[in-house]
């Protein structure tokens, strides 16, 4: 089965590609008649359950999830570990509707670029930190008014397992001005879909959803204490869920 594996990837992300292209051009068709949530819905929440489904069907990537009786009732600031690409299909799924902080480039892509901006992103200059703060300060919270999840990865950009990357305090900052708890979520899919190159490694996810975090105080420095107490959650789970997993891969 291993011998398959190579083949196994290349058709997953030949599927993936197929779908995404053809999603996204019946989404630019349909979605703009529909409401956010439904858009969302339509556009997102149906590709990226289908990426996960393809990942788990052809590839073996399997998840779990636990926590999510930590997840309030309404939405607020999510704040999440990124090791690979999978988390951002598995979250985009999960939480609904979402918006997510991405790379402004990103919206210049034909086809995906057009789709991605029919769903409120907040499409940040990563070249300009003072001004996508802003961007994410203004922009994050009206769509938390809204009703929608905001997802920001603190790290900024996927880090390959065992490292940690500096944690931005945009996204504790967005939820102590919005009086809202930040959630945070740790997970290994870096184990299995690693950061560089095409490789995967068949095997189990797991998917840990935080207690939610609110601001002791007011002001910088509960914005500051708020991203610590976030950031040392997540880097502990995810530091014990690798652990656990390299044990079990070891003993394969």
């Amino acid at each position: 089965m291993r011998i398959l594996l190579p083949i196994r990837i290349a058709l997953f992300y030949l599927l993936l590609a197929f779908t995404a292209f053809a999603w996204c051009l019946v989404s630019l068709v349909f979605a703009p008649f529909m409401s956010f949530r439904s858009r969302y819905r339509f556009v997102v929440q149906t590709w990226c359950l289908s990426a996960v489904w393809l990942a788990k069907t052809i590839v073996g990537l399997r998840y779990e999830v636990s926590g999510q009786a930590n997840i309030p009732d309404k939405p607020c600031v999510i704040l999440s570990k990124h090791q690979s690409t999978w988390e951002t299909f598995f979250l985009s799924a999960y939480f609904e509707p979402l918006s997510q902080v991405l790379k402004r480039e990103l919206l210049y892509v034909p086809f995906f670029g057009w789709a991605i901006m029919l769903l409120k992103p907040i499409a940040i200059d990563r070249e300009n930190p003072k001004a996508a703060l802003r961007q994410l300060a203004k922009q994050g919270h009206e769509r938390l008014m809204q009703g929608a999840w905001v997802l920001v990865f603190p790290e900024g950009t996927r880090v390959p397992v065992g490292q940690t990357g500096k944690f931005s305090r945009g996204g504790a900052a967005l939820a102590v001005n919005a009086d809202l708890p930040v959630l945070p979520v740790a997970h290994n899919a870096g184990l299995f879909w690693p950061k560089a190159g095409w490789g995967k490694r068949p095997g189990t996810i797991q998917v840990v959803i935080g207690p939610a975090m609110r601001a002791e105080s007011e002001g910088p420095r509960a914005v500051a204490e708020l991203n610590q107490r976030a950031e040392d959650w997540i880097n502990a789970k995810v530091t014990e869920l690798e652990k656990d997993a390299l044990a079990v891969i070891s003993d394969e």
